[in-house]
């Protein structure tokens, strides 16, 4: 049985563009918040395998979504290399800031499989639970990324810290991304040992860097991440998200070998799709327009199917769903695209 998602990702012919959304299980559904109350933390709760299952099951019972996606956080890596993270109600993640090599050194130099484990027990239920046509998207978060939060101990505007370090002992930086790297390559294999269908890797924070920067700690950790996988996985179709990488999306996708770029809501789908032929392009509706809802919304889908209707493409947001979005606009948003039909089946 084929998978409408896979298929649109390996440039084959399908009838309607597959759609899921970034943050498809999360604080809008009221479903979720009650599930949430059972953990006493936000990182308990994506180490509770059963608590994982259902949080990721939900929107693909109510909806009836492509595919599912993992409930769990990019940073359970720092946290699995014995960088300290947790999470404050209205202030989002904190970790023990990395600042120096001594820092770097204390971390442990592969990812800690027992702290892993319940992720990947997680995805082994959701799997054996969806329909065998539902793939399972697993994901990481990216080096830079990952990095970025590392050094600056939490969120931060413009991640200042992270990029004056990057600049002013980039020999040592490099070796905070080099073991980054080699953490995300291995939980990225282990989700899909464990049964995940298809994997994104999640750049957040590209979009801050300089051109320069952005080829030394977005594209080239990720092409040698994507090159080891595709070796070792070359069935199992590999999703970027540089989010906000602007032009540059187009210098990352000849040299990152993936087989679906996700687009955030800044980018142009008409310079997209005469850019980046031969890659399977995703998204990338505003999230406040899913908000706003009804008519709007459904405007703005229109508008890209106006625009990549003629190939294989993968219909999601530019970002995630935001908090405060009403769940009918969600269920009015997949009922649409799914009764788009695209010309004979499209194909590349």
């Amino acid at each position: 049985m084929t998978m409408l998602l896979v298929d649109a990702l390996r440039n084959a012919p399908v009838a309607r563009p597959p759609i899921w959304l970034m943050r498809q299980a999360g604080r809008y559904l009221p479903e979720y918040r009650a599930l949430r109350r059972q953990a006493a933390s936000f990182l308990e709760f994506c180490y509770t395998p059963e608590l994982a299952t259902e949080a990721t099951m939900q929107p693909v019972r109510r909806y009836g979504l492509d595919a599912a996606i993992l409930f769990s956080d990019i940073l359970v890596i720092p946290d699995a290399l014995g960088c300290r993270v947790w999470f404050e109600d209205g202030a989002g993640p904190k970790l023990e800031a990395v600042r120096d090599g001594a820092a770097i050194e204390r971390l442990r130099k592969t990812v800690d499989p027992e702290r892993l484990a319940p992720v990947y027990a997680a995805i082994r239920e959701v799997r054996q639970g969806l329909p065998r046509e539902t793939p399972l998207i697993g994901f990481a978060g990216a080096p830079w990324t990952l990095a970025a939060y590392m050094v600056e101990g939490g969120s931060a505007p413009e991640f200042y810290t992270a990029r004056v370090f990057a600049l002013r002992q980039p020999a040592v930086f490099a070796r905070l991304i080099d073991l980054l790297s080699e953490a995300v390559l291995a939980h990225l294999a282990a989700q899909i040992e464990a049964g995940a269908d298809v994997v994104q890797l999640f750049d957040s924070w590209a979009g801050i860097l300089p051109e320069r920067e952005f080829v030394r700690w977005c594209e080239l950790p990720a092409a040698r991440i994507v090159g080891r996988l595709k070796a070792r996985y070359p069935e199992v179709p590999i999703i970027a998200f540089p989010r906000g990488a602007g032009v540059l999306y187009q210098r990352f996708v000849r040299a990152v070998p993936v087989d679906g770029i996700s687009l955030d809501t800044g980018v142009s789908l008409t310079w997209a799709r005469e850019a980046m032929q031969g890659v399977c392009l995703q998204g990338n509706l505003d999230p406040a327009a899913l908000v706003a809802g009804g008519e709007v919304a459904c405007t703005a889908a229109r508008r890209i199917f106006e625009t990549l209707g003629d190939r294989p493409f993968v219909f999601n947001l530019g970002h995630g769903v935001l908090p405060q979005t009403d769940p009918l606009a969600v269920g009015d948003l997949v009922d649409y695209v799914k009764s788009v039909r695209l010309p004979q089946s499209v194909g590349p």
